[in-house]
């Protein structure tokens, strides 16, 4: 007996059974890409940078020079050293890791012709971003408070350990001064989401890692530029890089919230847009490497 004829134009479905004891929630878990990610040289080498950058500025520090703003108090104690080492790295240093943490963890499976392969394991697409997402933002995170941590270390070997030194005048006692440092990595961190949704947008959309990291980087300094433009007036507070210093705020003796929470509603809102996007892409685009 011959099989029905479908009408020209109908849809065929086709059933797909499920392997038994397969789950999707339990592909790609968040402990194996997160070994991998760790592997890799560039993570190896953005952690040995940032370790190594509070050991330079001690060097500097020793050899002497002029020093302004909050570099005038920066020998002072340890809590000063460290909150010296995040104002010199916040603008740019740090947000080389955030964009290559998340601008290469898609396009380098692209790139090396194992997306596919992944895919096919099958882990689905959704699952699959999420695992590299989340891990992403966790080496970023950790790329954040490893230079304040060994800031602190190097620079209580240093300078002593102490109250924290306001160069406007005033000083935050030590048992204050860690909560207040962690508020600062915590608000930079967020502040830097805008960067990361650049990178793993551009990540999804190209196959070349570089092109993905440098994109994210070369438009976090166009965002700097344009704030640096007055002109601009009231517009600029609409840009992410406006508020990247509202850290501040939580180095005075009265910690102050407004610019931080103005900061972070502006990060949130960019960061969750391009995150999106980044999704809803990757869930229609043609796998072909």
């Amino acid at each position: 007996m011959s099989a029905p004829v479908q009408p020209p134009g109908a849809r065929v479905e086709t059933a797909h059974p499920e392997a038994a004891g397969y789950r999707a929630g339990r592909t790609l878990p968040l402990r194996v890409e997160a070994m991998r990610q760790l592997r890799r040289r560039r993570t190896l080498l953005m952690g040995g940078v940032l370790a190594a950058l509070p050991f330079i500025l001690i060097i500097a520090f020793a050899i002497g020079g002029s020093r302004i703003n909050l570099m005038d108090v920066a020998t002072e104690s340890a809590a000063n050293f460290a909150a010296t080492s995040l104002f010199v790295s916040a603008g740019f240093l740090l947000v080389i890791p955030v964009a290559l943490f998340c601008g290469d963890t898609v396009a380098s499976e692209a790139s090396w012709s194992s997306l596919r392969y992944l895919l096919a394991a099958p882990v689905p697409r959704v699952r699959l971003l999420w695992s590299k997402l989340v891990v992403a933002l966790g080496f970023s995170l950790a790329a954040m408070v490893l230079l304040p941590v060994v800031a602190l270390a190097a620079g209580t070997a240093a300078y002593g350990w102490g109250p924290l030194k306001l160069p406007t005048g005033g000083a935050l006692s030590a048992g204050d001064t860690v909560p207040r440092l962690a508020i600062v990595v915590a608000f930079i961190f967020v502040s830097q989401l805008v960067t990361a949704g650049l990178a793993f947008w551009l990540s999804t959309k190209t196959d070349a890692p570089l092109g993905a990291v440098g994109g994210a980087v070369f438009l976090t300094i166009v965002g700097n530029v344009l704030d640096a433009v007055t002109a601009l007036g009231s517009w600029r507070d609409f840009l992410p890089a406006h508020w990247q210093f509202a850290w501040a705020d939580a180095l005075q003796p009265q910690l102050e919230w407004g610019g931080m929470i103005k900061g972070t509603a502006v990060s949130v809102t960019y960061a969750l847009i391009l995150f999106a996007l980044a999704f809803r892409g990757f869930s229609r685009k043609d796998i072909v490497s």
